[in-house]
C-alpha cells in the first residue's frame, strides 16, 4: 500500500497515498528494434576508452548533459505519418486521457475507503494506548483473543495476580514499549542511538492522521522528560495537488516540529571543546562549538528537495537518498509500526520481514539464471551464425530498423 520519491529502498512502496515519479517521455513505440552491436571496437579499446573517461570527471558531465537534453525529443517519425494517422493518434490521446481520468478517481475512492477503515482502526489505538500507559487493563475477551491467536510463549505471562509476591512491585502499562517496539524494527533501529534512548524511553503513544488534501502526520506524544519541553512531536508528508502518470498521488515535501531542548540537553548536536593558544600572548582558551550528530530526532528536521541546479551530481545523489530515507522511515511508522506495534515490541514482526526478503531474493536468483541461460543461448546461436557465414551463404537482416530513437 505504499511508495516514495524516485526510490532507492524505495523503488519499491505501496500505500495509500503512494508517491510515483511521472515519465518524463511518453511511452516509445516498439520497432522490434535489436540492441546495435558495434563489432570494430576491441575489447583492449573499450577498457581503453573507460579508463580515460574515468580520470575525466568533467568529460563525463558533459556528455551526461548531452544525454539529458535528448530526453524526451522526437526523432521526427510521429510527424513523418500521414495526416489521417496523426489525427488517429491524438484521438488514442484523448482516450488515454479518459482513462487516467479514471485512474486517479481510482486512488481517490482508494484514500476515502483507507479513511473510512482509519477511523474505525482508531478506538482500537486508543485501547491501545491506555494498556500502554497503565491506564487499564485489558479485557478478558482481549486476552482470550491473543491466546487464541497460539502464542505458547505467553504461557508463562497469564499468570493470576495472586501469584505475585507481595513485595514484587509492578510497574503500570508496558515500560519502554515503543521504544522497543521501534529498536526491533528493521529500518528505524539504524536511526535510534543510544544518546536518543533516553529520550524514545518517555513515548506514550505514535499515532497517524490523514489531511484533508492527500498526505498524512505521525503524531509522537512524549510524558515530561528532562530532554525538550514539546508534549508532541509532529511530522506532516504532503503530497502534489495533481496525480502521477498512474493515478497515483506524487509526494512532495514533509515538515518537522521545531523541538524545544532543554539546556544542554539537544540529542543531534555533540559541544566540543578546543584549546587556542595567542601566538603574541601566548595565553590559551577554550573554544567550543556544535557539531551535528546522528540522531533519530534528526526525523523531525526532513531534507529540502532542491530548488535548483546549481549542486554538483555527489550533492545531488546524497540529497536523493536523504530524500529517499526519510520518506521511507515515515511509510514505515505509517504502515508496519503504528499498525503492528505490539508484533514490532515482541520481535514477531520480523519473521514477516526476512520472509519478505527471502522471496524478494529467490525471485532475484531466478531471474538471474534465466539471464545467464538466456546469454548462453545466445552465445550459441553467435557461433551458428558465424559458421554459416564462412560458409559463404549472405547474411540475413534479421531485424527491422528503428524508427524512434
Amino acid at each position: 500500500m505504499s511508495e516514495p520519491i524516485r526510490n532507492k529502498k524505495l523503488d519499491a512502496l505501496a500505500a495509500a497515498p503512494t508517491p510515483q515519479n511521472t515519465p518524463l517521455n511518453n511511452a516509445p513505440i516498439s520497432s522490434h528494434a535489436v540492441k546495435p552491436q558495434v563489432s570494430s571496437i576491441e575489447e583492449e579499446d573499450r577498457v581503453l576508452a573507460a579508463g580515460m573517461l574515468a580520470q575525466n570527471p568533467a568529460l563525463i558531465s558533459m556528455i551526461q548533459g548531452r544525454l539529458g537534453k535528448l530526453v524526451g525529443r522526437t526523432s521526427g517519425y510521429i510527424e513523418s505519418l500521414p495526416p489521417v494517422i496523426r489525427r488517429r493518434i491524438t484521438g488514442l490521446k484523448g482516450v488515454q486521457k479518459e482513462h487516467s481520468k479514471l485512474e486517479a478517481d481510482f486512488q481517490e475512492e482508494v484514500l476515502q475507503l483507507e479513511k473510512k477503515y482509519f477511523a474505525k482502526f482508531k478506538p482500537l489505538y486508543e485501547k491501545r494506548r491506555k494498556i500502554v500507559n497503565g491506564v487499564e487493563e485489558p479485557s478478558e475477551e482481549d486476552v482470550t483473543a491473543g491466546t487464541a491467536e497460539g502464542d505458547d510463549a505467553d504461557e508463562g505471562a497469564k499468570m493470576d495476580e495472586d501469584t505475585t509476591p507481595e513485595n514484587q512491585e509492578v510497574e503500570a502499562g508496558i515500560p519502554e514499549f515503543w521504544l522497543s517496539a521501534m529498536k526491533n524494527s528493521t529500518s528505524l533501529a539504524e536511526t535510534v542511538t543510544d544518546r536518543d534512548e533516553g529520550a524514545l524511553k518517555h513515548l506514550v503513544d505514535i499515532r497517524m492522521e490523514y489531511l484533508e488534501r492527500p498526505g498524512f502526520r505521525l503524531i509522537f506524544e512524549f510524558a515530561e522528560n528532562e530532554f525538550f519541553t514539546n508534549k508532541t512531536l509532529v511530522k506532516t508528508y504532503f503530497y502534489q495537488e495533481e496525480n502521477g502518470y498512474g493515478g497515483d498521488f506524487i509526494y512532495d515535501h514533509a515538515e518537522g516540529d521545531k523541538i524545544d531542548w532543554k539546556p544542554g540537553k539537544d540529542l543531534t548536536v555533540r559541544i566540543e571543546s578546543k584549546k587556542q593558544r595567542n601566538k603574541n600572548t601566548k595565553q590559551t582558551r577554550i573554544v567550543k562549538r556544535t557539531v551535528p550528530v546522528e540522531s533519530f530526532f534528526n526525523f523531525f528536521t526532513p531534507p529540502k528537495p532542491p530548488t535548483s541546479e546549481d549542486g554538483s551530481q555527489a550533492e545531488d545523489e546524497e540529497l536523493e537518498q536523504r530524500l529517499e530515507l526519510d520518506y521511507t522511515l515515515g511509510e514505515d511508522i505509517k504502515e508496519k509500526l503504528i499498525p503492528r506495534a505490539v508484533d514490532w515490541y515482541t520481535g514477531e514482526a520480523l519473521q514477516f520481514e526476512e520472509l519478505e526478503e527471502l522471496e524478494e531474493g529467490e525471485f532475484d536468483d531466478e531471474d538471474d539464471d534465466d539471464e545467464e541461460a538466456s546469454d548462453d543461448d545466445r552465445d550459441e546461436d553467435d557461433e551458428d551464425s558465424e559458421e554459416e557465414d564462412e560458409s559463404g551463404k549472405p547474411k540475413q537482416q534479421e531485424a527491422a530498423e528503428c524508427k524512434q530513437s
